[in-house]
């Protein structure tokens, strides 16, 4: 730990933020979405912007990949003698953009524009998650040589696509992104005003399922009424997996108790968008209900449109299930449990098919011991007294159980830069600038705070 004082740290992030504002603007006019094969070069190009910004602070920097992968950033700083390092993960890759009359400015130029809840910068990319990485450059700006710690920071180029070649990147690369501590920059805080560090967050189970009850269209008069067309099939089939509270009716999923943390229905309702009058569903408490207990929603389907429907019956239809699985469950258990409610309930002998589109594990963390300890200290003071909540998410970042199982003995630490109206992976997605710069202080408050005069390595923890 250094002499600073955290004024003088407060001014040191003051100092350094317009820079950093400017390098996540320059990040954001990039729109590197990994999901689009015809925007490959821009992932690239993402990449080799966050090298040379990493570069820039000293940190010796390259950019690899797995086979078939999207580039990825590895940056460290070595630690001084018996200090610990410290693992920082962000992702450069973002959410394709949507269509552009959805968006109130450009979504790849970044925009300062006020909101509700004060200014914030708009862009895609603007929160989710660079974000995640211009917090860990400035951090490391900010403190400069009086960062007591090492530093690995870790840049994805393909989380926005599911991670599939991160297990092959932690494996070989193992060595060099070994920390004692790992910070997680891809979540939220729990308001404006109130950070948090997440918890728990839900795994995913992904299936399309088809059901075919004819072998070809037939006309609706000929034959309706003896013979069951697929949509009809299809829809008693979906509604069998909630019952009438709207709970999960799927038998053997885990649920389990949530925090006690109020979440009133009037801001529930103002952040989730439901519709004046329309009534939530299922049963315990709403963070229970988000957070610790399965949930089950039907993404897309594929059926005639409306327009131009011919008067046939429908002889095959499908439907993308997304299911939601409670910390304590695997998605294993739950693909198993899906999959024979299904054949249990699929109507009239239809003939019914599973498939498997993509699973993620559900985490849950042990947020004790000293190095969460400090963290919640760092927090507590970059917002001015008030302490971390923390909570869970409903959402699933199933990478984060791939970096619990290959560094076991480190503490893992998952932090953000959102809030409840960033509204990440949609249009107008927005950074609340305050929100921002206090992110960035907590950050180097850490660092800062990690140094071993003050805290030992997570690995040596009781």
């Amino acid at each position: 730990m250094s002499d600073l004082t955290l004024d003088q740290l407060r001014q040191r992030v003051a100092d350094v933020l317009p820079g950093v504002r400017a390098d996540l603007e320059d990040l954001v006019r990039i729109p590197s979405v990994s999901a689009d094969p015809a925007r490959a070069e821009d992932v690239r190009r993402s990449a080799a912007a966050v090298a040379a910004l990493l570069e820039a602070e000293g940190l010796a920097t390259r950019v690899v990949s797995a086979e078939g992968g999207a580039p990825a950033v590895i940056a460290s700083r070595p630690a001084p003698a018996g200090a610990p390092t410290v693992l920082l993960y962000a992702h450069h890759d973002v959410q394709p953009e949507g269509d552009h009359a959805d968006w109130a400015t450009p979504p790849w130029e970044p925009t300062e524009a006020d909101s509700p809840a004060g200014p914030r910068l708009f862009g895609r990319g603007a929160a989710d998650d660079k974000a995640g990485i211009a917090a860990h450059l400035g951090a490391i700006r900010a403190l400069g040589d009086d960062l007591g710690v090492g530093v690995t920071v870790f840049v994805e180029g393909e989380e926005e696509v599911g991670s599939d070649t991160l297990p092959a990147l932690l494996a070989a690369h193992h060595d060099d992104l070994a920390a004692d501590v790992i910070v997680i920059a891809d979540s939220t805080n729990w308001d404006i005003g109130v950070p948090a560090l997440t918890t728990s967050l839900r795994g995913l189970v992904r299936v399309d399922v088809e059901v075919r009850t004819l072998t070809h269209a037939v006309h609706s008069g000929m034959w309706g009424g003896l013979a069951p067309d697929a949509l009809i099939t299809l829809s008693r089939l979906v509604a069998s997996l909630h019952d009438d509270a709207g709970d999960v009716a799927v038998a053997g999923l885990h649920a389990g108790p949530a925090a006690d943390v109020d979440y009133p229905e009037d801001r529930l309702r103002a952040e989730s968008g439901v519709a004046p009058g329309v009534e939530l569903i299922g049963t315990g408490s709403a963070v229970e209900r988000l957070w610790t207990k399965p949930a089950l929603s039907i993404t897309g389907l594929d059926a005639p449109k409306v327009d131009g429907a011919s008067n046939t019956l429908v002889p095959a239809a499908r439907a993308k299930i997304s299911m939601r699985i409670a910390p304590g469950d695997t998605a294993e258990r739950a693909l198993a449990a899906l999959r024979a409610h299904l054949e249990a309930h699929v109507p009239w002998g239809a003939q019914l098919t599973v498939t498997l589109v993509d699973t993620g594990e559900a985490t849950q963390i042990d947020a004790t011991g000293p190095v969460y300890d400090v963290a919640r200290g760092a927090f507590t003071d970059a917002w001015d007294g008030t302490a971390p909540v923390d909570m869970g998410v409903g959402g699933s970042i199933p990478f984060i159980a791939e970096f619990l199982e290959a560094f076991p003995q480190a503490a893992v630490l998952v932090t953000g830069v959102e809030d409840p109206d960033t509204r990440a992976h949609g249009a107008n997605e927005g950074l609340h600038l305050a929100e921002f710069e206090r992110v960035l202080l907590a950050e180097t408050l850490l660092l800062e705070r990690l140094a071993p005069s003050t805290t030992p390595s997570a690995s040596a923890r009781a």
